[in-house]
């Protein structure tokens, strides 16, 4: 095995450690978590509070292309029986716009599910369900929804897009905030919570887990290259490698890896790659 070959491994193995370390307040490890389609119906129906909810598909680190404007990379996508689209983000930062986050993604997913030729009142509702590691609107509830309305008289104004903010920090005793406490721990021992602790038992404790979780993994390594060589070429092609070497480590610094790591994958050296992650040199 090369030098280069033993690297990736190595990084493979690494990413999966941190996956497993991760809690469900992790974009990375929710993704993983609630491309089960059960796993999610448990999570949404909880939110929702619609216990007949179906979930027939749902996807993690779903991508909606734009080809004239910026892509939108969701953390899960979820379609239930009726058509319903179903959108869960993860959000630790607040240096976010967060309603216009919101709503450029529920515009994308409007693009995305209309087919030319297709009528308005064809569109199907869309959910989306912020959950947040702080109470960052200062509700001090679990669950707060957006409410639309127009009017002196403040008329319930319905166009099918619902936005959702679910609050983390606060326990107010509702069945959600339960849930959000499990969301904290993601502990494989829990199984206070059906079919998601069964997913994160899963995922943490069984063979078959281990192995998605490598996947995952890989595909991150992958992810972060791709992502760095094609915004890198885009300047140039001389100075386009180097360029993609350093969005790749800020890509990979992002997900948890070390530096130390980085520079194995990459084949540079540490002090190149601390200098690229604004880190000292010591």
């Amino acid at each position: 095995m090369s030098n280069v070959q033993q690297s990736r491994m190595d990084a493979i193995r690494q990413g999966v450690e941190r996956i497993v370390e991760s809690n469900l307040l992790s974009d990375t490890f929710v993704s993983i978590a609630l491309e089960d389609p059960s796993a999610c119906q448990y999570v949404l129906r909880k939110i929702l509070n619609q216990k007949d909810l179906k979930v027939v598909q749902s996807k993690g680190q779903y991508r909606l292309l734009n080809l004239t404007a910026k892509d939108a990379i969701l953390d899960i996508l979820a379609e239930d029986g009726s058509g319903r689209l179903m959108n869960i983000e993860m959000q630790r930062k607040d240096t976010v716009d967060h309603a216009r986050r919101t709503r450029y993604y529920g515009s994308m997913l409007d693009k995305s599910s209309l087919d030319k030729g297709l009528s308005y009142d064809q569109l199907p509702d869309v959910y989306i369900i912020y959950i947040s590691e702080t109470d960052m609107l200062e509700t001090g509830e679990a669950v707060s929804r957006v409410k639309k309305t127009f009017g002196k008289d403040a008329k319930t104004y319905e166009d099918g897009r619902h936005v959702i903010y679910v609050n983390a920090d606060v326990d107010d005793g509702s069945e959600v905030a339960k849930m959000m406490k499990y969301f904290k721990t993601a502990d494989p021992d829990d199984m206070s919570q059906g079919m998601l602790s069964k997913r994160v038992r899963f995922l943490k404790r069984e063979k078959g887990g281990y192995q998605r979780m490598c996947e995952a993994a890989e595909q991150l390594i992958d992810w972060g290259m791709k992502q760095g060589m094609e915004q890198g070429i885009e300047k140039g092609i001389e100075q386009g490698i180097e360029q993609g070497n350093e969005q790749a480590a800020k890509n990979m610094y992002k997900k948890g890896f070390d530096p130390e790591m980085i520079a194995d994958v990459l084949n540079k050296s540490l002090a190149q790659v601390k200098k690229w992650l604004g880190l000292p040199l010591d």
